[in-house]
């Protein structure tokens, strides 16, 4: 709510809401992904990442997180399976990254866009300062490079812990990149802390009890002390470190907060089963406790990260 991010879900049951994908990609971009930015950074300086680190970024989205991990002079790849508008916003994020560097397309204004619409398999390079960025649509497995040295570091950064099973789509993702990746290499799994800590879990449950009626398996669920550990116990990684990351939620006013929230589609089986209307109201109802007099939203969170090394 990827700053958090979350995982991008849609309704299991019911009439799916009509949805602009481009806006919602949008409204992630700019207003939500940039939540877990903390995250990312502590992370990044715990491994000391940099030059001559290999980085496959399992569902990556518009690529905040490549492109911060680029900029430190990783060589970066993006897999998503997910949202093709959101990984045309990544293509474009790392072409335009350092305008002038050597061996960086520069895009200046008029450069046609990139087509938003699938690619076989995905993928597309470009380079940057610390090497070769491409993004991937599709599995883990579709990163392969023949050619190319084998990843020294994974990353899944959107966040367990707030919908039911989501553990188990990230257990098949690991299991697809294990092969892809060095022998120590380092995996990192990204988590939401306890909901005592988490101001946004009240605002979360909201999407909960209006989507009761749909019974979905994909509702919000509070996160366990455990979550990332037994991923790790499940997918034969050993366990090499962890932390707590202070990561607030901070929004200009209350209908940002509701754009950047709706983005993430926690939202969306809520919408299905109460419709938008109900759906805006008792969400502008829950974030109305975290407004401040100068009408901006502030929600802190905080969130966890296990470090875990190929065997």
């Amino acid at each position: 709510m990827t700053p958090t991010l979350v995982r991008q879900h849609t309704p299991h049951a019911g009439a799916a809401p009509h949805v602009d994908l481009r806006a919602r990609a949008r409204d992630w971009s700019e207003i939500q992904e940039r939540m877990l930015v903390p995250l990312y950074e502590a992370i990044y300086e715990r491994l000391d990442l940099g030059d001559g680190t290999r980085m496959l970024g399992l569902e990556c989205g518009s690529g905040l997180a490549l492109l911060m991990a680029a900029a430190r002079g990783a060589t970066v790849t993006g897999v998503d399976s997910r949202s093709p508008e959101l990984l045309a916003l990544a293509r474009r994020r790392l072409l335009s990254r350092t305008p002038g560097a050597p061996g960086t397309p520069e895009v200046s204004p008029g450069t046609p866009e990139i087509p938003e619409g699938p690619r076989p398999h995905g993928a597309r390079g470009t380079g940057t300062r610390g090497g070769t960025a491409r993004i991937v649509q599709g599995s883990p497995g579709d990163a392969r490079d023949p050619s190319a040295p084998a990843f020294t570091l994974v990353t899944a950064f959107e966040p367990i812990g707030c919908l039911a099973g989501d553990s188990d789509g990230l257990g098949a993702l690991l299991d697809g990149a294990a092969p892809l990746a060095a022998r120590g290499a380092a995996v990192v799994l990204a988590g939401w802390g306890p909901p005592e800590r988490c101001a946004t879990t009240s605002v979360l449950r909201v999407a909960t009890r209006l989507a009761d009626p749909l019974r979905s398996a994909g509702s919000w669920r509070p996160a366990l002390r455990d979550d990332l550990e037994e991923v790790a116990r499940r997918t034969r990684l050993r366990p090499d470190g962890s932390g707590r990351v202070a990561c607030p939620f901070g929004y200009a006013d209350a209908r940002s907060a509701a754009r950047g929230l709706l983005s993430t589609g926690l939202f969306d089986a809520a919408i299905a089963a109460a419709g938008q209307e109900q759906v805006d109201k008792e969400l502008a109802e829950a974030l109305h406790p975290y407004r401040r007099p100068d009408g901006t939203v502030w929600m802190p969170n905080v969130f966890r990260y296990l470090i875990a090394r190929i065997p």
